[in-house]
């Protein structure tokens, strides 16, 4: 009984994160169980299943745990079965339910014993979060963001006070840290909320892109920050010089920089087609200055907006910053390009071909790298690099992804 055992025994604080943020409890959460349960573990022992329900038939479930693999858990009569309140912290707190409850969305937690293959299990208990509780908190995650969210690139950090200085227009706009305020980070392919890794002051960089939520002064100048998300975006242009659909790299030399790139193309990866009248218009205004090149800074000292991050949403959907026109808002032809990049065509790495020109917003891991994770990826560009011949517009400020790719 090692699993349920763990259950019963897991810190109370952990629990709420365990069951609405899996990405930034990947690891730790296990390792933080009591001593008492590592001697009591056998060593063959199958760790507790967490994930999000994707189908119910008859009494199993079919589960995307958030390791990344599709599991079935099968849930026999009288299994325990048990409901957490969205915010809850204490299993105390959970009150009992039945299977019949449970629906496609909802987040579970499964201590198992293990079934006929790696991944068939057989529960012991389940603890559940319902899926119209969560949306209705993330909601109101986002309706906070929206209303005591600001957001831009980083002109200034200074470490001893902690205070991060980000323009978004014209605007200058401080925001004060404190050793309260929560940090995160994006990392990997990935721009969604519930990505995002803990993180802290000092991975944050000059020309970062952030979103800082807290008490805003009465001019919106200064923001006491309860919370900080920040990431390294770089934008790429050119023409495509090979494509690997196989193992999901494209290489281009990028028009700003003549330097060869290597692009990892994920599953999180957003792929869009943009029209060719959509294209016409933004390379007119790249000529006339208002669109601007990447000589021309940041087009509206904006942020990431788009469906994936910042947009209809903000990261993820996940309760991160929401708003149309990205993080700093403000109305641009950014703005205006991060709402439509939703609406373009979808396409897949199989449909990328070399010499293609392309537009792209990649998450840098370190400066310089030559090797970086594609978020968007945009085809049907030619018409603006050909108006922007030492590189494409600085689209990473405006979007950085229309719908999350492969996301869920």
């Amino acid at each position: 009984m090692a699993s349920s055992t763990y259950l019963r025994t897991t810190p109370k604080a952990l629990i709420l994160g365990l069951l609405l943020q899996p990405a930034l409890f990947t690891c730790a959460i296990w390792t933080s169980a009591p001593s008492a349960y590592a001697q009591a573990a056998s060593p063959v022992a199958p760790a507790p299943q967490r994930g999000t329900v994707k189908a119910i038939s008859g009494t199993s479930l079919t589960v995307a745990t958030d390791a990344g693999t599709t599991v079935m858990i099968a849930v026999p009569d009288g299994v325990k079965i048990s409901v957490l309140p969205v915010g809850g912290t204490d299993l105390k707190a959970a009150t009992p339910s039945e299977f019949s409850a449970i629906t496609v969305g909802d987040r579970v937690l499964a201590s198992v014993k293990a079934g006929d293959t790696a991944t068939n299990f057989t529960a012991r208990q389940v603890v559940l979060m319902k899926s119209a509780d969560i949306a209705k908190m993330q909601a109101g995650q986002q309706a906070d963001w929206k209303t005591n969210g600001v957001g831009g690139i980083v002109s200034a950090i200074d470490p001893a006070s902690g205070t991060i200085t980000v323009a978004s227009g014209a605007k200058k706009i401080v925001v004060d840290t404190t050793a309260k305020t929560s940090f995160k980070r994006f990392a990997g392919d990935s721009v969604k909320y519930q990505d995002a890794k803990p993180s802290t002051l000092a991975q944050i960089q000059v020309k970062d892109q952030i979103q800082a939520r807290g008490t805003k002064s009465a001019d919106g100048l200064t923001v006491q920050a309860a919370e900080v998300v920040s990431g390294s975006f770089e934008d790429l242009s050119g023409l495509l010089t090979s494509v690997d659909a196989a193992s999901g790299k494209i290489t281009l030399k990028d028009l700003a920089t003549k330097k060869m790139m290597t692009v990892d193309v994920s599953g999180n990866t957003d792929i869009r087609l943009m029209p060719v009248m959509v294209a016409q218009r933004f390379a007119a205004q790249a000529n006339g200055g208002a669109a601007g090149g990447r000589g021309g800074g940041r087009a509206g000292g904006g942020a990431p907006g788009g469906a994936g991050m910042g947009g209809a949403g903000g990261p993820g959907g996940a309760g991160g910053p929401a708003g149309a026109g990205g993080f700093a808002g403000g109305r641009s032809p950014g703005g205006d390009l991060a709402q439509m990049i939703p609406q373009f065509t979808a396409q897949k790495v199989d449909d990328l071909v070399k010499g293609e020109a392309v537009m792209i917003v990649a998450l840098e891991p370190t400066p310089g790298a030559s090797e970086v994770s594609a978020v968007t990826v945009l085809t049907g560009v030619d018409p603006i690099l050909t108006a922007n011949p030492n590189g494409g517009m600085d689209i990473s400020s405006w979007s950085l992804g229309g719908g999350g790719g492969g996301g869920e």
